[in-house]
């Protein structure tokens, strides 16, 4: 089955379509291979009748998608056209520490008119992306999807679709660097009723720092979605990768149940649900069966007004009032109980081996405090202070302990952890959405040694100081 798979998407059964709109049904399908070089420039971007200008990797928005097998090598050269520094993190992937792209802690940042090379091999499998780790460049066009496959996938589904959800405003009369120095000088709204942590807003009522005029899936706003075309019936395996700078998103297909079968590249005993909750940072893969009608797939932003969509179109006919569908979707997604990935329980075959950590490691997360300064045990990052201590072979547990109203998806660079659950091991993951006053603790094996930045992936908490790192001393 797999075979004819793969060769039916070679036979390119599926299409464009007109309107401007390109079908992306399955990212297997015969493709030119992907370049060596990857070139950050200045360009103009079409997001679907919104024209900007803004920065991007190879001219387009999300950058081309880089798919390997596990057990292959990724070599990429960023070509660093943009007018200040830049560099790329592999989001995801235990990489060897030259290669994880953080400025000063790992490489000299690439600057304007220069060049880097990565490459090293992956040994791991899953739904990763890539993205700079410079200034906010994260919040503008950089970044791409990043698919690891695995030889023996494909047996319980048909199709895949690779859904890049995003928040946009660079180009729209602002841009990442005005904003952020706008919170700076300005400060931030703060919610007066406290955090609002319910059943259906698990990660309370503020719903981020930033307001954006737009919500993109797939680099295309919610007027001009992109179409993807099905037979119905077909299962589809959707890989979802929450690339916002500031926006948590709820995810669901009307009338369509999500089977969850991955988190942030690890596989998870597969769970239902009508929809997914992703921070910044975060991958869910979902497998769904094509309806007989042709609906859309939505993300709603969580906390703030707006939404993304992508129209999953059966046959020839196109979706009767998708966009009214859409808009009416978002909203009902605000009501329900979304399921967080970091709840879902890994497979035998990822999950760690029983064992007491010998190191615990307490990470307070504060903020804003004085003005727009958020920090990680009272200080902002600082990448010439001594690291947290590790060694190697040491089973390490670390713990997010928020003193904030707001909530942060933390993020820890060359490793998995482990969420460690009340009565058991939850998922394997690498980014873990804390809750406003809230306390998430993870487990890691410390086995690839050098400098590891663990950060809060909101851009902008992320400028302002939320992040500290793991040093292996031994």
């Amino acid at each position: 089955m797999a075979l004819d798979r793969r060769a039916f998407l070679r036979a390119g059964a599926l299409g464009t379509l007109a309107g401007g709109a390109l079908l992306a049904g399955c990212s297997r399908q015969a493709a030119p291979p992907s370049p060596t070089t990857m070139t950050a420039a200045e360009t103009e971007i079409d997001l679907g009748g919104v024209v900007v200008q803004t920065w991007a990797w190879d001219g387009q928005v999300p950058g081309k998608e880089i798919r390997l097998t596990r057990g292959q090598s990724l070599q990429r050269t960023l070509v660093n056209n943009l007018p200040e520094p830049s560099s790329i993190h592999w989001h995801g992937l235990a990489v060897p520490n030259p290669m994880d792209g953080v400025p000063v802690l790992t490489q000299k940042a690439v600057p304007p008119g220069e060049t880097f090379d990565y490459h090293f091999d992956v040994s791991q499998s899953g739904t990763y992306w890539a993205h700079p780790h410079y200034g906010s460049q994260l919040d503008r066009g950089l970044y791409a999807p990043l698919i690891i496959e695995d030889p023996g996938d494909g047996g319980d589904y048909d199709d895949e679709l690779v859904v890049v959800l995003d928040d946009w405003l660079d180009g729209t009369g602002t841009n990442p660097d005005k904003v952020l120095e706008d919170l700076r000088k300005n400060g931030m709204k703060m919610d007066p009723g406290g955090p609002g942590v319910s059943p259906t807003t698990p990660m309370g009522t503020d719903g981020g720092d930033v307001t954006y005029p737009y919500f993109l899936i797939n680099g295309r706003v919610p007027a001009d979605p992109q179409v993807a075309r099905y037979r119905p019936g077909q299962r589809v395996r959707l890989r979802i990768i929450n690339a916002g700078g500031d926006t948590t998103f709820r995810v669901g297909v009307p009338g369509t149940v999500l089977s969850v079968t991955h988190t942030d590249g690890y596989p998870v005993v597969p769970v239902q649900t009508g929809s997914v909750l992703l921070g910044m940072g975060e991958r869910a893969d979902a497998v769904i069966t094509v309806p007989d009608t042709s609906v859309p797939l939505v993300a709603a932003a969580y906390g703030k007004d707006g939404y993304a969509q992508l129209n999953l179109r059966v046959g020839d006919a196109g979706p009767t009032g998708a966009n009214a569908d859409a808009a009416a979707f978002a909203t009902a997604l605000a009501g329900q109980v979304p399921l967080d990935t970091a709840t879902l329980v890994p497979t035998e075959a990822v999950t760690l081996p029983a064992r007491e950590p010998d190191r615990v490691l307490d990470l307070e997360l504060t903020g804003p405090v004085d003005g727009y300064n958020w920090l990680i045990n009272g200080r902002a990052y600082d990448p010439s202070a001594p690291g947290l201590p590790v060694s190697r072979g040491q089973r390490v547990r670390v713990r997010y302990v928020s003193k904030s109203m707001m909530f942060h998806p933390m993020h820890l660079h060359g490793h998995t952890f482990q969420v460690v659950g009340a009565d058991g091991p939850r998922a394997r993951k690498d980014t873990v959405l804390v809750a406003p006053m809230a306390t998430v603790a993870v487990d890691l094996d410390a086995d690839n040694p050098g400098k590891w930045i663990t950060h809060c992936h909101n851009e902008y908490h992320l400028e302002s100081g939320m992040a500290t790192y793991l040093e292996y001393t031994g």
